[in-house]
């Protein structure tokens, strides 16, 4: 257990002092925010506010979670690994878009084809690999049986699970990145959801198939909790001492870079902890954003009429005349009532068994 406090105390404290540092970087070499001239008036203020912060808790994950190994003397786990490569991946496409961004001054980035390609590319080479690298009792870091609280009984084969698993990495990873329109508003919700991933592993480690002395019917079959909860606490630290910076008035945003990793590493958490279907729930409010979306586009094509002033919702309600930091802390309420639904069903699935 004192993996998860140094993994979390690290990245805090890397981030916390880091990103100035690299703030200063990024002003010097004029990587400011572009604002685009059809979003609410009041961003534009926001105009060069120095982008792709995600780099700094995105680095700061990395060095915590290792440097851990190094002191616990323990060895990095497969599925620890994937969710950093799933995290990193999809950290570097959405690096190359805020790059275009902020240096072909071309406010929507990569192409479409270009990052779809991306993100399919780093998601599908993650789903191929969770289903390798079997331990000791044969169990690989993913499943091909879906799963909610635990693993379904049944399966649905390999290639069915790719599709799946790159769906679900698209969906959060998109999902991140439409809800970080506000200061702070994505990272304080992403604290959160890896601080529910936290609780998670540690739980399905105490209750862990592979160290009971007979497997019953509550234990889970999970190939690496702790390491798992190790690395969703070397983020939830990094994001916490990121979230120091990008709260209003945010000093620094952290970009696509910072919104897909983050997806990312909230698929990764839940495919390898075998909580594909919870992630919805524990990400809610992600959900809901992406939803509003969904409905605004759908109704214009459909009808001609908009259902909200503006999508993603938290613009519906800046341009409504909500104040920023308003519409975040009623957001992050929200997130974290999702949460504690989410967590009390994960209980309720072991009590009930």
């Amino acid at each position: 257990m004192k993996q998860i406090l140094i993994a979390g105390m690290i990245g805090l404290v890397l981030s916390l002092l880091g990103t100035p540092a690299l703030i200063k970087l990024l002003a010097k070499n004029g990587y400011g925010q572009f604002i685009r001239d059809d979003g609410p008036r009041a961003h534009a203020s926001k105009r060069g506010t120095p982008t792709m912060g995600g780099i700094a808790f995105i680095l700061a994950t990395l060095v915590a979670y290792f440097v851990t190994k190094a002191v616990s003397g323990q060895s990095p786990t497969a599925s620890g690994l994937l969710v950093l490569f799933l995290t990193v991946g999809l950290g570097l496409v959405g690096f190359l878009d805020d790059y275009i961004k902020v240096v072909k001054q071309r406010s929507l980035g990569l192409r479409a084809k270009a990052k779809l390609f991306g993100q399919s590319f780093v998601g599908i080479a993650f789903a191929v690999l969770s289903l390798q690298f079997h331990d000791a009792r044969g169990i690989t870091p993913a499943s091909t049986n879906l799963s909610f609280v635990r693993d379904f009984s049944w399966s649905v084969g390999p290639v069915l699970f790719v599709i799946w698993a790159y769906f679900m990495i698209a969906a959060m990873s998109n999902g991140v990145n439409l809800t970080d329109g506000l200061d702070g508003l994505a990272t304080g919700a992403s604290v959160m959801v890896f601080g529910a991933y936290v609780f998670i592993g540690v739980w399905q480690y105490g209750q862990s198939c592979a160290y009971m002395a007979k497997a019953t019917a509550d234990c889970y079959e999970v190939r690496d909790p702790l390491d798992l909860a190790v690395v969703a606490a070397a983020l939830m630290g990094s994001c916490f001492g990121f979230l120091w910076w990008n709260t209003s008035p945010a000093k620094v945003f952290m970009g696509d870079t910072g919104s897909l990793a983050l997806g990312g590493a909230l698929a990764g958490l839940a495919i390898c902890s075998r909580t594909e279907m919870l992630l919805a729930l524990l990400g809610g409010l992600f959900v809901i954003i992406t939803l509003s979306v969904i409905i605004q586009v759908g109704s214009f094509r459909m009808t001609g009429k908009r259902v909200f002033k503006m999508a993603p919702l938290q613009h519906h309600f800046e341009l409504k005349g909500w104040s920023e930091v308003l519409i975040v802390v009623r957001f992050w309420i929200i997130q974290g009532l999702c949460v504690a639904v989410g967590l009390g069903l994960f209980y309720a699935g072991w009590v009930t068994q």
